[in-house]
C-alpha cells in the first residue's frame, strides 16, 4: 500500500517487540543518565492499571525548561526503541543541539505514570495506549509521530499457506487476545471470509507459544516481534506465510475506503503542556528522531550493536536480523491521522475502552507550528 513521503517503510521480516507492551523482556525500569538509552513498543489493549494511572494523573508541577533543552524521554524495549539508538549514542556523544535523557520500561503502565504525572515529557507507547491517555487525562497528551507499523507475523512449519485464503479450515495459534493482534487478524480473516472464532486459539504468553513452536508441538501461529525472528533462528524449518500489516492494511483498504490505513501499532506521545512550552524543542527532537529511524534502517548491523549498548535488546546479530521486520517508520503531523484512526475505530467497535472509550479528537495528532 502506498504511504506518505515522510514514513520509511521497512520491508523485510523480523523481530522487534509486539505488544508494543509484548516483545520487551526485562522486568526492570532501567533509567540512564542523559545520555542513556530508550526504547520500544507493540500495540496492545490498554490495561485497566494503566487507565487508572492516567485517570488519576495531575498536571505536572515539574519545572519546564526554556533555552537549551533538557528532555526527558521514556519508552518500552522492543521495536520502537530500536528506532531511537542513534539518537541515543549521538545524545551520548553530545552531538544533540538539546539535552536527551532516555530511561527504559518493561511494562506500560510505567510509562503511563511517569508521562501523565510530568516525570517524562515524551514517551513512546502503543497507539491505543497514547488514545487512552489522551482521554483519560482531558487531552494532556497528544501524539507527536507513528514510529512503529505491524510487528505481527503468521509463520508456518510446512509450505501451503500463500494467502490469507490459504488459511481456511486451518488451525492458527495466537497471542493478544483482547487486544490490537485479536482485533487485526479478526479484520483479515472476515475479509477472506473466514470466521475466526474457528481459526484462532489463543495462549496467554509469546514466550510459551514459541517454544512449543520450535519443539514442534504447533506449526501454524501467530507472533510479534522479537518472538518471530527467535522461532526463525531456532525452527528454520518455519517461514513467514503472512505478513499481518500488509493483510492488514488490503483488508481495511476495503472497509474503510483509504488507501493510507496501517496496522500503526507505535508512536510517540508528548505532554501538551511541555509542548506548548517547548515548540523549538519538540522540532528540534522530532528532526533528530527521524534522522534515527533512517539511520537505523539503513544501517541494520550497527544499529544492532547499538541494541545491545543501549539496553534494548541482549543480541546484536538477532536485533539486526529483526529491523527489516520491526516496521520502523516516522510519520507526523497531518499524515498521521489517515494512517491510525482506521485501526482505532476498529478497536472502539471491538473494545471502547481499549482507546479511552472515544475515537480522540484532531487535537490529539500535534502539528509542528
Amino acid at each position: 500500500m502506498p504511504r506518505k513521503t515522510k514514513s520509511i517503510k521497512v520491508i523485510a521480516m523480523l523481530a522487534c517487540l509486539l505488544l508494543l507492551v509484548s516483545a520487551c523482556g526485562t522486568a526492570a525500569t532501567t533509567t540512564a543518565a542523559t545520555t542513556a538509552p530508550s526504547t520500544a513498543a507493540t500495540t496492545t489493549a490498554a490495561t485497566s492499571s494503566a487507565t487508572t494511572a492516567a485517570t488519576s494523573a495531575t498536571t505536572s508541577s515539574a519545572t519546564e525548561p526554556t533555552g537549551a533543552e533538557t528532555v526527558r524521554i521514556a519508552a518500552l524495549k522492543g521495536p520502537t526503541g530500536i528506532g531511537m539508538v542513534k539518537l541515543m549514542e549521538d545524545a551520548a556523544a553530545q552531538k544533540t543541539t538539546d539535552k536527551y535523557t532516555f530511561s527504559l520500561a518493561a511494562a506500560p503502565d510505567d510509562l503511563v505514570a511517569k508521562l501523565s504525572s510530568g516525570e517524562v515529557d515524551i514517551a513512546a507507547l502503543p497507539t491505543n495506549l497514547a488514545a487512552t491517555i489522551y482521554q483519560k487525562t482531558n487531552g494532556r497528551i497528544k501524539m507527536l509521530a507513528i514510529n512503529t507499523l505491524g510487528v505481527l507475523y503468521i509463520l508456518e512449519n510446512g509450505d501451503t499457506v500463500k494467502s490469507v485464503a490459504d488459511l481456511k479450515d486451518k488451525k492458527i495459534a495466537a497471542t493478544g487476545q483482547g487486544a490490537t493482534p485479536e482485533y487485526a487478524i479478526n479484520v483479515v480473516l472476515k475479509d477472506a471470509g473466514i470466521d475466526p472464532a474457528g481459526a484462532v486459539t489463543y495462549m496467554a504468553e509469546h514466550a510459551e507459544l514459541a517454544t512449543l513452536a520450535i519443539s514442534g508441538k504447533e506449526k501454524l501461529i501467530m507472533l510479534p516481534e522479537p518472538f518471530v525472528t527467535t522461532v526463525l533462528s531456532k525452527a528454520p524449518q518455519f517461514r513467514i506465510a503472512i505478513n499481518l500489516t500488509e493483510a492488514f492494511g488490503s483488508a481495511l483498504s476495503k472497509v474503510d475506503g483509504s488507501e493510507k490505513a496501517e496496522l500503526a501499532q507505535g508512536c510517540i506521545a508528548v505532554r501538551a503542556e511541555f509542548a506548548e512550552k517547548n515548540p523549538e524543542a519538540i522540532k528540534k527532537f522530532l528532526s533528530a528522531y527521524e534522522a534515527s529511524t533512517k539511520w537505523v534502517n539503513e544501517n541494520v548491523a550497527e544499529a544492532g550493536e547499538l541494541t545491545v549498548k543501549h539496553n534494548i535488546m541482549a543480541d546484536a546479530k538477532l536485533a539486526a536480523k529483526a529491523i527489516p521486520n520491526c516496521n520502523i517508520v516516522y510519520i507526523d503531523g497531518a499524515d498521521m491521522k489517515p494512517v491510525l484512526e482506521p485501526l482505532l475505530k476498529i478497536l472502539f467497535e471491538a473494545k471502547p475502552q481499549s482507546v479511552g472509550g472515544k475515537l480522540p479528537d484532531d487535537s490529539f495528532y500535534y502539528q509542528v507550528g
